[in-house]
């Protein structure tokens, strides 16, 4: 590093007489720069490779389970794509977005059983997306409408993440089984293995999990969630689009919009690749661009709006 000065440096996990995460976090604090990490698909791998994010990392690539030469060349196609992101990518200051303290929220949110119930709130996100979703949601009350969320990860890390993000934020989290009754305060990861929609069932809504074909290449899609966020819920959900890479998300918040919801985008100062909230802003999806630090309060002024 000290004599070639790289543009990009991936990272294993796990190293000869070296560990990666204390390597990580020596680097990030003498010299930043874009880190990749390459992580075993284990529960360990998973949940080190979530610590290594929240350090400073700006992606990972989950080691591939390849017999066959097809898949090792989607394995290397992936590896190129996510070191072009990494190599334009923003890295992070050290503590990131300090979450809202209960105290402060909880006396100017008390939203009405009907609102809690009737609306939901879908967020997406991929490249910076751990650290991006984790900021929103430690920043919201416990009292919120349900949540549904799309972060593309491999199937073995999303219960992982699901785990963190319960154990962080206020809300209860769960890595989504399908079938599940969306309620207020709750949050529903879609799982790495399956895209997640929403149902209207009588007066409330529902989770569904679907292996249909990836869509824009992923498996959870945003645009699958956004899409039957849009035919289901119409006017009464709120959309998110956090940071990541490509266009995933754009057109299905594009369809959102045309069925009443409101949107938020994150600016492009605060993430750390500014792809799918600019393709969504470029087709008009949005309705508001804000900094990822007041993404939440912007959601809970929707809400007593809508209150109102």
């Amino acid at each position: 590093i000290k004599s070639l000065n790289p543009d990009v440096l991936t990272l294993d996990v796990e190293m000869p007489k070296r560990d990666g995460l204390e390597f990580l976090d020596r680097l990030m604090r003498l010299r930043p720069m874009p880190v990749g990490m390459i992580s075993s698909l284990t529960e360990r791998g998973s949940e080190v490779t979530l610590q290594a994010l929240e350090i400073g990392a700006v992606d990972f690539v989950a080691k591939p389970r390849a017999e066959n030469i097809s898949l090792l060349q989607a394995y290397s196609d992936e590896i190129r794509d996510k070191i072009r992101a990494a190599h334009g990518a923003q890295l992070k200051k050290r503590g990131g977005v300090v979450a809202v303290p209960p105290s402060s929220t909880a006396a100017n949110n008390r939203f009405s059983t009907p609102l809690l119930q009737e609306s939901i709130i879908a967020i997406g996100a991929s490249t910076g997306g751990t650290e991006a979703i984790k900021d929103v949601l430690t920043a919201l009350p416990a009292e919120v409408p349900g949540i549904v969320m799309a972060q593309h990860m491999p199937e073995s890390f999303t219960g992982s993440f699901a785990r963190r993000l319960n154990s962080l934020s206020r809300l209860t989290v769960v890595e989504s089984l399908g079938g599940e009754r969306i309620l207020p305060g709750h949050a529903y990861l879609a799982p790495g293995h399956s895209h997640l929609v929403i149902k209207r069932v009588g007066a409330h809504f529902v989770t569904e999990l679907t292996q249909t074909e990836p869509v824009n290449r992923h498996r959870p899609s945003v645009d699958v969630l956004f899409n039957s966020v849009a035919h289901q819920a119409g006017q009464s959900a709120i959309g998110v689009i956090l940071t990541g890479m490509g266009k995933d998300g754009a057109q299905g918040m594009l369809e959102m919009r045309k069925a009443g919801a409101w949107n938020i985008g994150q600016d492009e100062a605060s993430c750390v690749v500014y792809g799918m909230p600019r393709e969504a802003a470029n087709v008009g999806a949005v309705e508001e661009v804000a900094p990822l630090s007041d993404v939440a309060g912007r959601i809970l002024a929707k809400l007593r709006q809508w209150e109102k």
